[in-house]
């Protein structure tokens, strides 16, 4: 998995030195599949957020395995995790509130003990911790971040983004990873957003249904030239989406904007 820069991109991200160095940034993989390998049983509306409030530990010890294999980029356990979804779980908003910051605590402190304790090839640079916002979708638990047909309003999308968003950001991570958006609409509620704290940047990427369309039928070309026009942006890709739809996608963005793009599983 990673990330490569579109011919002649001008961009001011903290992807940028990792890029300027080797060409491109090699992110983590699948946090779930790796918990349930582990042991831990994941069916439940709050997925692997679940963890948060269990075995933060063995969120731990999966961010470390990832840099050990190499990673550029640990991406933390935050997709699901919001205030709604933890006190329908009978926590306080408090608590909710800690568990989401925690997310960034332990990804930023393994990679510091990481960098710290282990010998490192010289021209490595050190990893970036991205705090994870899954779509509105990963909320419901009802598979719609598949599909995007959500029956809400765009102030209804920005009023349960912008919470989280604020949330993740004060713990400060190095960027945002806003994850399997299946529509245009959420991801410009979140470029926008974005507006509200412009130290940081994040990459946006769509959950995709063939190669040139995104999981509500939308056109991704459509969707990196809506995206093209927001700095902060760092870059605009896909995951969660059929390999074999993956090299037109990339043609597709590549075409309509001069950003990163990022594709992974």
């Amino acid at each position: 998995t990673g990330l490569k820069r579109s011919p002649d991109a001008r961009s001011m991200n903290p992807i940028d030195a990792i890029i300027a160095q080797s060409g491109r940034m090699i992110l983590d993989g699948a946090l779930a599949t790796e918990l349930e390998r582990r042991g831990c049983a994941l069916d439940d509306p709050l997925w692997s957020a679940r963890m948060l409030m269990e075995s933060p530990e063995i969120i731990a010890a999966v961010h470390r395995d990832y840099l050990a294999a190499g990673a550029d980029c640990i991406t933390t356990a935050s997709y699901q995790a919001t205030v709604a979804g933890f006190t329908r779980r009978g926590l306080s908003e408090t608590q909710a509130v800690d568990l989401i910051r925690s997310s960034v605590v332990i990804a930023k402190a393994v990679c510091e003990e990481f960098w710290r304790t282990q010998p490192q090839p010289a021209n490595r640079p050190h990893p970036l911790v991205a705090a994870s916002v899954g779509p509105y979708g990963a909320f419901l638990a009802d598979g719609s971040e598949y599909s995007g047909n959500y029956s809400r309003s765009t102030a209804a999308l920005e009023a349960f983004h912008r919470q989280r968003l604020e949330i993740l950001i004060a713990a400060s991570p190095d960027l945002l990873a806003c994850e399997t958006i299946p529509c245009l609409d959420e991801a410009l509620v979140l470029a926008h957003l974005l507006k509200r704290f412009p130290a940081m940047s994040a990459w946006i990427s769509f959950s995709a249904r063939n190669g040139q369309e995104i999981s509500n039928g939308e056109h991704i070309a459509d969707c990196a030239r809506a995206l093209a026009r927001f700095p902060q942006i760092a870059a605009i890709g896909i995951n969660c989406t059929a390999p074999e739809h993956i090299t037109e996608l990339i043609g597709e963005i590549r075409a309509n904007t001069t950003k990163l793009i990022i594709v992974y599983p």
